[in-house]
């Protein structure tokens, strides 16, 4: 098992093919009462750390925090800062009042030095914003993330899910300005959810963005037999397919056949798909158990066939947009 870098986009920033995502991590606090604890975090970042992953993404609003404290103190006694890439996230409420959340310059600023101390770094090396924010004008958002930048806090900027329109404008706003543009997307893409295939994926592509997408196992769904009743996390989830759709019940009967066919994990059969399109370089994957994330690395070693990409394709229909907000 040999887990790759891969240059995200056109820019500089070197990852590894696969990301680890630690919305995972917070000991059952705040909103993530799923999440797991400190210890139960070690074994899987250093998992991650053996297997070759570099590469960690994060929000300042995973457990209210408590995510990137655990994330940033545990990466501090296993790796070296130089060598892994850090991503965290900024947006959703960390607390009330109107500057307790969005993308105002006055949150931007405050929230990148809330994040760094709880990372207890210096800096990140991609920092997001969460959402689109439609109450800031997008002039202010992009100064001061641009600022941001500037002030060595954040090496690259990116964004999530959105409305390929309100990301094209983003950017348009950046380049006018000479300010730093995004260079990634990290968008909700899986199996059963493409239909970020019509437009944010085609224009990433076109203009050098990276995508590193978000639950690319479809919160489980993709691993476990159709109608069976998935994790406390899984359960939670407000962006899942709907478990009545006939075509994503026939997708994940093909993921089931193609896994037993080959002898592999159905997380590898998933994950290699997504893998294989030349738009997405790092897929972001959490987990709560060691042998989840095992299965999960197991798609760096497969290959899906044409016939394999036709039979898992072959069943999808149109969802509802799910994510952007």
């Amino acid at each position: 098992m040999t887990v790759d870098v891969v240059r995200l986009g056109d820019s500089g920033l070197k990852v590894s093919e696969i990301t680890l995502g630690c919305m995972s991590f917070g000991g059952g606090s705040g909103r993530h009462n799923w999440a797991i604890d400190e210890d139960a975090s070690r074994v899987i970042i250093k998992q991650a750390l053996d297997a070759g992953i570099t590469t960690f993404d994060t929000a300042n609003v995973y457990s209210t925090g408590r995510s990137e404290e655990i994330t940033g103190k545990i990466l501090g006694e296993l790796a070296s800062r130089d060598d892994i890439v850090v991503a965290t996230k900024v947006h959703g409420e960390m607390r009330p009042g109107p500057y307790g959340h969005g993308q105002s310059r006055k949150a931007i600023l405050a929230e990148i030095d809330n994040s760094l101390r709880r990372l207890n770094m210096d800096y990140v090396d991609l920092y997001q914003i969460h959402r689109y924010d439609a109450e800031v004008p997008m002039e202010e958002t992009m100064e001061a993330l641009h600022d941001v930048v500037k002030a060595g806090k954040a090496r690259y900027i990116g964004a999530s899910s959105m409305w390929t329109w309100q990301f094209q404008a983003l950017q348009d706003v950046a380049e006018v300005n000479g300010w730093t543009p995004f260079i990634s997307m990290q968008n909700h893409y899986n199996l059963l959810y493409r239909e970020e295939e019509r437009e944010m994926m085609p224009y990433c592509a076109a203009t050098g963005v990276g995508v590193i997408p978000w639950s690319p196992l479809a919160g489980g769904r993709l691993v476990r037999d159709w109608g069976v009743r998935g994790t406390a996390r899984s359960e939670k989830s407000e962006r899942q397919p709907s478990p009545n759709d006939p075509g994503d019940k026939s997708i994940v009967e093909a993921v089931t056949k193609i896994a037993k066919e080959r002898g592999v994990p159905r997380a590898g059969v998933a994950l290699a798909w997504m893998l294989a399109k030349p738009y997405v370089h790092s897929p972001i994957v959490g987990a709560t158990k060691p042998e989840q994330f095992t299965e999960a690395l197991t798609s760096v070693d497969i290959t899906l066939d044409d016939h394999e990409i036709e039979e898992l394709e072959a069943a999808y229909t149109p969802h509802e947009i799910q994510g952007h907000q």
